[in-house]
C-alpha cells in the first residue's frame, strides 16, 4: 500500500509541480497585498497629519472632481474609522479606487486596479488567462483547478507515506535537522516539514477548489448544508443591486445626504473597520477575526437619506455566509495576523515542497546513470 502511494505521490508531483509552485508562491505573496501596498506607498494610504474633522463626502467629491479627469466616474466613497487613514473613492472597476485626505481634499494618489497584484491574483487562479464573466471554459482556471486537486492527493498520499511504522521512527520523522548536510536538511524539511504543514495546507487546497468547478464547489456547499440554489439567488439578488445603483448613478447624486446616512450609521457602531457608501445603499465592515468578510448592509432613499432597509450580517443565512468563509479560510485572515502569517508559510512551503520533490526526483535519476 505505501509503494502504491508513493507512486502516486511521485507521479502526480512530476507533471504538476510546476503549476503547484506558481500557484503557491502567488498565494503567498498575495496574503499581505495591503501592508505590501502600504509599504509601498505610505502616502497614499495615510495622512502626514490628522487636523480636526473630516470633511463632508459631498465636500471630497467636490474637490476630487476638480482634481481627476472629467472621464473619472466616482460611484462611492470608502470611509475609515482609523484617522491616520485616508479615505477611498469607489471607481468603476474590480479594486479601481482614489486615495484622498479626509482632511484637506488632496488626491494622494489612484490604483486602477490593474497593477502588480492583480497581474499576481490573475496568474495564481487562471494562469494570466482571461476571466470569463459568462463562465465558459478557460484553459487557465481549468489547469489551476486540476493542478489544486491534484495537490490535494499529493497531500495525503504523503501523509500515508509519513506515517512511521514504530516510535523510534516517529521522532526522527518529526525532526528537521540543520548540521547534517545540504541533502538531509532538504530531505528533512520534505518529510518533517510536509507533515506539520499538511493540515492547513489541505485547507487552502480545498478551499481553493470552489472557485475552479461548479460540481467541487456544489458538493462542498452541501456538506455544509447549503444548496447552490441559495447561494446563486444571493449572488444574483447582489448582482441585481449593484446594476441597479449602477443605473442611478448616472442620475444627478445628492451628496450632501451622504453626510447624514455616514453620521446615522456611525452612530450605531462603536467600533468598525470602512464604511462604504454608493447611491441609495452603504456596507459596514468591522469583522476582524472569521468571515472578514462579513459585513451590514443599509439601503436608503437618495432623495431622503432616510435608511429604508437594514440587512445584518448576524441576521444572514448560511447561504449569505458561507462565501465569506470559503474566501477567509483560503486567504488565512480567519485568525488575523497568526493565521495570515501561518497561511503565508504554509504556502511557501507548498512551493518548496514541489522544488524540493524535483531535487530528489532528478537526484536519483543522475545516481541511476553513473
Amino acid at each position: 500500500m505505501r509503494k502504491l502511494f508513493a507512486k502516486i505521490h511521485l507521479w502526480l508531483s512530476i507533471p504538476f509541480g510546476i503549476i503547484i509552485t506558481i500557484v503557491c508562491l502567488t498565494g503567498a505573496i498575495l496574503v499581505f497585498e495591503t501592508e505590501i501596498l502600504e509599504l509601498c506607498y505610505p502616502s497614499r494610504y495615510f495622512v502626514k497629519e490628522v487636523k480636526g474633522r473630516p470633511l463632508s463626502p459631498a465636500e471630497l467629491i467636490h474637490a476630487a472632481r476638480q482634481q481627476v479627469p472629467d472621464s473619472v466616474q466616482i460611484n462611492g466613497i470608502r470611509v475609515f474609522s482609523d484617522p491616520k487613514r485616508t479615505y477611498q473613492l469607489v471607481l468603476p472597476g474590480k479594486k479601481a479606487v482614489c486615495f484622498i485626505n479626509p482632511y484637506t481634499g488632496e488626491i494622494t494618489g489612484m490604483d486602477n486596479g490593474q497593477g502588480f497584484f492583480m497581474q499576481m491574483m490573475r496568474l495564481h487562479r487562471w494562469l494570466l488567462d482571461e476571466y470569463k464573466r459568462d463562465g465558459s471554459f478557460s484553459w487557465g482556471k481549468t489547469i489551476v483547478g486540476v493542478s489544486t486537486l491534484v495537490l490535494a492527493i499529493i497531500i495525503i498520499s504523503g501523509l500515508v507515506i509519513w506515517f512511521p511504522r514504530n516510535r523510534k521512527v516517529l521522532k526522527n520523522r518529526l525532526k528537521i535537522k540543520t548540521k547534517s548536510g545540504c541533502f538531509r536538511f532538504f530531505h528533512d524539511l520534505h518529510v518533517s516539514g510536509g507533515f506539520y504543514a499538511a493540515l492547513l495546507l489541505l485547507a487552502l487546497s480545498l478551499t481553493g477548489l470552489t472557485w475552479s468547478f461548479g460540481w467541487y464547489r456544489t458538493a462542498f456547499y452541501t456538506i455544509f448544508g447549503v444548496s447552490t440554489n441559495q447561494t446563486q439567488a444571493e449572488g444574483n439578488r447582489n448582482g441585481k443591486e449593484h446594476r441597479e445603483g449602477s443605473g442611478k448613478s448616472q442620475r444627478q447624486t445628492d451628496y450632501t445626504l451622504w453626510a447624514e446616512v455616514l453620521s446615522a450609521i456611525q452612530g450605531r457602531y462603536s467600533d468598525y473597520q470602512s464604511i462604504t457608501i454608493q447611491e441609495g445603499s452603504a456596507t459596514v465592515s468591522s469583522a476582524r477575526y472569521g468571515n472578514t468578510r462579513g459585513s451590514d448592509r443599509y439601503s436608503f432613499h437618495p432623495e431622503t437619506g432616510d435608511i429604508t432597509e437594514v440587512l445584518l450580517y448576524k441576521d444572514l443565512p448560511k447561504s449569505g455566509k458561507i462565501r465569506g468563509w470559503i474566501y477567509s479560510i483560503h486567504a488565512g485572515t480567519w485568525g488575523g495576523l497568526t493565521t495570515r502569517i501561518l497561511s503565508c508559510l504554509v504556502s511557501l512551503l507548498g512551493a518548496i515542497f514541489a522544488i524540493t520533490g524535483y531535487y530528489f526526483w532528478i537526484k536519483k535519476k543522475i545516481r541511476r546513470l553513473k
